[in-house]
């Protein structure tokens, strides 16, 4: 029987408290050599709302599972019509300062990579390279039969086609692109197959209850072995894609910092946990570094 995935976490009452202090990071950065980890809660001040954060998508919005989408064509109606109307508002959103702060933190030398949770791009777009982007990217969609890649624009234009007319008013717009739609603002929406097989098509990015392809996996710990410590921006370390790597890193004794406004999972494990909005914070962290940031104009 396959088990629903993990998507909550109840923080215990004896969990170390957050400073407000982010001298530990800049000390790490000064260092060198510290790998960040990405969830989220880095893109909220993007306007793309977090899973779990105060007023998070989770209190409204239970995420796509594998599960559904694969087992169910009705599932794969809904997926696509929310995600359609969702990307229209997701893909209009800017890098903020905490992305333009670790691109700026990269050109300095100061990182030795990027792994991210989220499916934005939006490291990337502040100018960020060689981006681990953990749980894939919803610019790319793929086939399920032929394993085809191809842009999600592409795919775009072929649904905007075949349901002509279609621009319902969401409710609320959610981490992984996905719009709140009702049924009947889905209606009968349709769903187009891969144009080389006729196959099932799949945003490449990792569903609820899907695993992490082993070969990024991988790839993901040899940068955590290759780092001194393991800077976590923004995430709440819920699910085992990301905490897994805090344990690799506090397991080898390298220290472990979090920027994360609410406890999370690996607070036990980590050096300190720095209670701070993002964006702030690394771009205080950056001019006591004197690490220039790019403003929203030029990023």
């Amino acid at each position: 029987m396959r088990m629903r995935p993990t998507l909550t976490w109840t923080p215990g009452t004896d969990l170390p408290p957050g400073t407000t202090d982010p001298e530990p990071v800049a000390d790490a950065l000064r260092t060198g050599g510290v790998l960040v980890l990405s969830g989220a809660g880095i893109s909220t001040e993007s306007g793309i709302p977090d899973y779990r954060g105060e007023g998070g998508s989770l209190s409204r919005h239970t995420p796509m599972t594998y599960q559904d989408f694969t087992g169910s064509p009705e599932a794969r109606r809904r997926y696509w019509a929310r995600s359609h109307l969702g990307r229209r508002t997701f893909g209009r959103a800017r890098p903020n300062a905490g992305h333009r702060s670790v691109a700026a933190f990269a050109r300095h030398g100061l990182l030795t990579g990027v792994i991210t949770q989220n499916v934005d791009g939006l490291h990337q777009a502040a100018g960020s390279e060689d981006v681990v982007e953990l749980h894939g990217s919803l610019d790319r969609v793929v086939c399920l039969s032929c394993g085809v890649l191809s842009a999600r624009r592409e795919l775009a234009r072929r649904l905007e086609e075949a349901n002509p007319g279609f621009s319902p008013v969401a409710a609320g717009i959610n981490p992984d692109g996905d719009a709140d739609l009702t049924d009947a603002q889905v209606g009968d929406f349709r769903v187009l197959p891969c144009t080389v097989c006729g196959g099932i098509l799949k945003p490449d990015v990792v569903f609820f209850g899907e695993n992490v392809p082993p070969g990024r996996v991988e790839h993901c710990r040899e940068l955590v072995r290759e780092a001194s410590s393991l800077l976590v921006l923004g995430s709440s370390l819920t699910v085992m894609s990301g905490l897994r790597f805090v344990r690799q890193a506090a397991g080898a004794g390298k220290p472990v910092l979090i920027v994360n406004r609410d406890a999370t999972r690996g607070d036990r494990l980590a050096v300190t946990r720095i209670a701070l909005p993002l964006g702030p914070a690394l771009t205080r962290v950056a001019e006591g570094l004197g690490v220039t940031v790019e403003d929203a104009a030029t990023a």
